[in-house]
């Protein structure tokens, strides 16, 4: 028995999720290989700032990787450059867990960052471009419940080699690879080895086959996502109208795609949009959470060794919630559950600062380390299931065809950005002004929710050939807008019934012989 539609379509963007394991298991293990005696030997002991850019060097890579990546996507495909994005981490991987100096440490990370950069930016995109419109949400936030689980596992794994082994394997096993007879074994690059292998067998974006005039070929897949391969099924059929119609109406467009998102005032709004969303995720703290543990715990009384047992139960409760948001992403929309997050992930930090500035390491208060402790967690379980899967998906379902890869790459670079800039100032921060740096985040989860509140439209359920116009009509201060969302399932039956949205531009008459010619081509192949 077959599948239904759905559950394939959501399988496949499952399975190009699986880099984002990578993300999550490489950003969550350097809290557990930083503290080992040997690494700090092995990279001669770094003060607070080199300790700083060994972490930040993973962000610089995937910064440096969205130079490119957008360019890349749009000339060789979703599924190419992620494997190409696969490759890099590999090879990233390899270099770090070989490290015999803190240079292979910089270098290794650098490499692995630009794997993972891409991977980042570009699941969602695949994902994004794939799905239903009803389903659209419940795909593109996998990127950040597949990092949970990336991040679940490095919490254990570190715990693990913390306390139970000793020397160069107590750091080197989690990174990599590390002799064991009778063979080596390979933790952070397992996630990225079946997805290099099988990346190809998923079926290409449709979107990006009808940008490159392949339009037969996009038909098929849309068939085979959508309908158990029935290209004359109604739902397909005009989904395929639709999307051909708003390629004609870019092909149009003399303006490149890089002009496209710079000089036409609704794709920069949208940029703007799509950039503030990623740098006020890293207002959120979450990151100081994230690289600096043991650290902040310390500052509370708490040890490293129970800081990392600890995580591995922050880890958890990340995953529920990241589960959470999957569940009610495409029920309740993005915009009011970003807002509510920001504001509750400000609210915990309120009184995480409140405990750690009244209660010190000094007081030995046990029910203060207690009451930290929790509010830490609350405040991933808010951030996880509001904010982070939330800053992947709102962004890749804004832009059209023409420049979402471009507008992607943009908008993550602005995440890794902000994300090497809190990994540096931390450490030095911690030093300087100690308790009082998490006022900045208590503030800026307020200020999160009143500035998207104030800018921010709704997007679910829009099928992505229909945003352009919605952008156009949206106000730029939205809680004045008064335009109609429709369900993602109500306009996926208006589809099914023939109800196409062409754009301002496009030659409906063209449009419709250029589809019957593919169309009797398709059926002449048949």
């Amino acid at each position: 028995m077959p599948l239904p539609p759905k559950v394939y379509t959501w399988l496949c963007g499952f399975f190009a999720a699986l880099g984002s394991v990578t993300f999550g298991y490489d950003l969550g293990i350097i809290a557990s290989v930083l503290p080992a005696e040997d690494f700090l030997a092995t990279t001669g002991n770094p003060d607070a700032t080199a300790q700083g850019l060994i972490v930040g060097c993973l962000l610089l890579g995937a910064f440096a990787s969205n130079i490119y990546v957008g360019s890349l996507a749009d000339h060789v495909g979703r599924r190419r450059a992620i494997l190409f994005g696969c490759l890099v981490f590999l090879l990233g991987g390899s270099i770090q867990a070989a490290a015999q100096n803190i240079h292979y440490m910089y270098g290794g990370r650098f490499l692995a960052g630009m794997g993972i950069g891409m991977l980042a930016m570009l699941a969602p995109l695949y994902q994004a471009e794939i799905a239903h419109p009803s389903i659209r949400g419940r795909l593109t936030t996998l990127q950040q419940f597949m990092l949970g689980i990336g991040a679940l596992i490095a919490s254990f794994i570190g715990y693990g080699c913390f306390h139970g082994l000793s020397g160069q394997a107590q750091w080197r096993v989690p990174l990599a690879l590390f002799d064991m007879n009778p063979m080596p074994i390979a933790i952070q690059l397992l996630p990225a080895i079946p997805l290099a292998f099988f990346i190809l067998l998923l079926p290409e974006s449709p979107r990006y086959l009808a940008m490159k005039g392949r339009n037969e070929e996009a038909l098929h897949i849309l068939a085979r996502l959508h309908a158990h391969g029935d290209i004359h099924d109604p739902f397909v059929v005009n989904e395929h109208k639709e999307i051909l119609a708003q390629v004609r109406v870019e092909q149009q467009e003399t303006r490149n795609a890089w002009a496209q998102l710079f000089l036409v005032k609704s794709n920069f709004r949208r940029l703007v949009l799509g950039v503030a969303i990623q740098f006020s995720i890293q207002m959120t703290g979450v990151s100081v959470i994230q690289y600096y543990a043991p650290r902040i715990f310390e500052s509370i009384g708490i040890d490293t060794s129970t800081t990392l047992g600890l995580q591995s139960g922050n880890s958890v409760i990340a995953l529920i919630g990241e589960a959470l948001c999957i569940w009610f992403i495409d029920r309740l929309g993005r915009r009011g559950p970003f807002i509510w997050g920001n504001a509750l992930s400000g609210l915990t930090f309120v009184f995480g600062t409140i405990i750690i500035a009244v209660f010190p390491a000094e007081t030995n208060n046990h029910n203060a380390s207690r009451a930290f402790v929790a509010m830490t967690w609350l405040f991933n379980l808010v951030f996880s299931s509001c904010c982070g899967p939330l800053s992947w998906a709102i962004p890749v379902e804004m832009f059209n065809s023409a420049t979402r890869a471009k507008a992607t790459a943009i908008t993550s670079s602005a995440a890794w950005i902000s994300n090497f800039m809190i990994a540096q100032v931390s450490p030095i921060a911690f030093d300087h002004v100690g308790w009082k740096y998490y006022l900045v985040f208590a503030i800026c989860g307020f200020t999160n929710a009143l500035f998207f509140w104030a800018f921010l439209p709704e997007t679910k359920g829009i099928p992505l050939e229909e945003l352009d116009a919605y952008f156009e009509s949206v106000p730029l201060f939205v809680p004045t807008a008064k335009v109609y969302v429709p369900d993602g399932r109500t306009r996926e039956e208006e589809l099914r019934q023939g109800k196409i949205m062409v754009p301002e531009g496009a030659e409906t008459e063209a449009t419709e012989d250029m589809y019957e010619k593919d169309k009797g081509a398709i059926e002449h192949i048949a």
